[in-house]
């Protein structure tokens, strides 16, 4: 994984930034919405706390099996940060594995950038050589499931406290069920 970073990812309208602690001020306000927590738990984070968090993960997993990789979602036209990719990169046998998780803020949503930004996310894990991706979806959130989809995942019957694992079709193959 030494080889592999976070770097920027551009799709048609986005521009995926790794993630910095400056980012913490204008995350702060878009992800604000208590209504984002419905299915991740949790209650809306201050920028002070946002940018404690954003230190954390810009410092990186102290596992040294895993690679956190994090970026903010900027709307290039509007010039205006709208959300958050991420992964979680491990190896394993199979090759390296990345559970990834998106979100949106709610001004922006109903626009397609949680679909556009998570396809652009599992294209550039792709060409950094990650074989395995997959994202953990509340079986009520249908939207996220529905972005799941669009980025090529696909539902499996393994769920993980209470949530129901998408995983790309490839990794079934290499990795069985498990």
């Amino acid at each position: 994984m030494d080889a592999m970073q976070a770097r920027a990812i551009e799709t048609g309208r986005l521009r995926l930034v790794p993630l910095a602690v400056e980012h913490a001020d204008e995350m702060a306000e878009v992800l604000s919405d208590p209504a984002l927590h419905a299915f991740i738990g949790g209650v809306p984070h201050a920028a002070p706390a946002l940018r404690s968090r954003y230190a954390r993960l810009v410092a990186g997993s102290p596992d040294p099996s895993q690679t956190w990789w994090n970026w903010v979602i900027r709307v290039r036209a509007e010039q205006r940060l709208a959300g958050t990719v991420q992964a979680t990169v491990t190896a394993q046998a199979c090759g390296e594995v990345a559970e990834v998780a998106w979100v949106v803020g709610s001004a922006w949503q109903g626009r397609g950038i949680a679909t556009e930004a998570a396809r652009g996310l599992v294209r550039g894990l792709r060409e950094q050589g990650v074989r395995v991706i997959r994202a953990h979806i509340h079986p009520d959130h249908h939207a996220s499931a529905a972005v799941a989809a669009a980025a090529g995942l696909a539902p499996t019957g393994h769920r993980h406290e209470g949530e129901i694992r998408w995983e790309s079709p490839a990794a079934r193959s290499l990795v069985g069920r498990a």
